[in-house]
């Protein structure tokens, strides 16, 4: 297990090195360098940067000096400062804005991952050892609808419902004397007030392909010989099916770690916008809009991060359920 361990971080540390490269190559496609577009910005607002400024802003990030340079200056910035460089257009430095996201983002993202789990698992489960039963075509049919209907779609239509039987204004995480206030007891709450809409949209899109992965996988492994010699053994059925079939079936799951760790961050960027979500997803949208590309090119260091993160723990943990891909 240690040498398998000690393979896959010797791909992981060259694959980030050449992430970062080619993160800092977005960062360098528009025209011009970034202070240029920074001037143009100002111009458009009639304002207009000071000469000190500018040669402040050179000096940081090596605009006057070769492209190796320039990245230099960048990846050791983040590596040990944890400077990602400043936000054209919102003026503000990446770091702050992305970490003033990462609450919510991580709050919303990880509880809807729990939830989609807990539940898609035994009830794909249920509708495997329950095929065709009544409960079996229900959660086909609900899967059906979850997989086809766009979840933009469901969140205008959950709006709709919230706001018009319930009263309830769900259009944001926050309330409006929250939004900008800082965090306390009263604004988590109220936070919590807001989640079960993004919560359910997020959970029913997930949890509905996830729960055919399972029910598939898991009646694949009901039908194989191992598990009909082990039941004319006289095993016990629970015990036979969660023992063997059932983790066999589980490597689907785990195996989605790798991108299931960024969609923490980024989210579901169209159900964000729809409901004016506080989350990441949207500044990384606005980033690429505008060209805000320190902005842009750290959200995609860090979402490539964790999807290298991410799929390092998915090999480590199939690893562990089947010893067979260790070899």
């Amino acid at each position: 297990m240690l040498m398998y361990l000690a393979r896959r971080l010797l791909f992981a540390i060259p694959t980030l090195f050449v992430i970062s490269i080619l993160s800092f190559i977005i960062i360098q496609l528009p025209p011009g360098d970034i202070l240029s577009a920074y001037q143009a910005t100002l111009a458009q607002q009639g304002e207009e940067m000071s000469g000190q400024m500018l040669k402040s802003l050179q000096d940081a990030y090596g605009l006057t000096q070769p492209l190796y340079v320039q990245y230099w200056k960048w990846i050791t910035g983040i590596l040990l400062h944890g400077n990602f460089g400043l936000s054209l257009d919102w003026k503000l430095p990446v770091s702050q804005l992305i970490w003033d996201r990462m609450g919510t983002t991580l709050i919303l993202s990880g509880l809807t991952l729990m939830i989609t789990w807990l539940l898609a698992i035994p009830i794909g489960i249920y509708s495997a050892t329950h095929q065709y039963s009544f409960l079996d075509y229900f959660f086909t049919a609900f899967g059906f609808v979850g997989l086809g209907v766009p979840s933009f779609v469901i969140a205008l239509f959950a709006l709709w419902i919230a706001y018009s039987h319930f009263g309830a204004d769900v259009g944001s995480l926050f309330s409006d004397q929250y939004k900008n206030a800082p965090w306390s007891l009263g604004k988590l709450r109220d936070m919590f007030g807001h989640l079960w809409i993004p919560l359910f949209i997020l959970g029913w899109e997930g949890m509905a392909g996830l729960i055919r992965i399972m029910r598939a996988n898991t009646l694949d492994e009901l039908h194989k010989p191992y598990v009909i010699a082990a039941r004319s053994r006289g095993i016990d059925e629970r015990t036979l099916t969660l023992e063997y079939p059932v983790r066999v079936a589980l490597n689907p799951f785990v195996s989605t770690i790798g991108y299931a760790l960024p969609r923490l961050v980024d989210g579901a960027v169209l159900i964000s916008v729809v409901l004016s979500l506080q989350t990441a997803g949207p500044l990384l949208l606005r980033a690429l809009q505008v060209q805000d590309m320190y902005l842009a090119g750290a959200f995609i260091l860090l979402l490539s991060t964790l999807t290298i993160v991410g799929t390092l723990i998915s090999d480590l943990l199939l690893a562990w359920l089947d010893p067979r891909i260790r070899y």
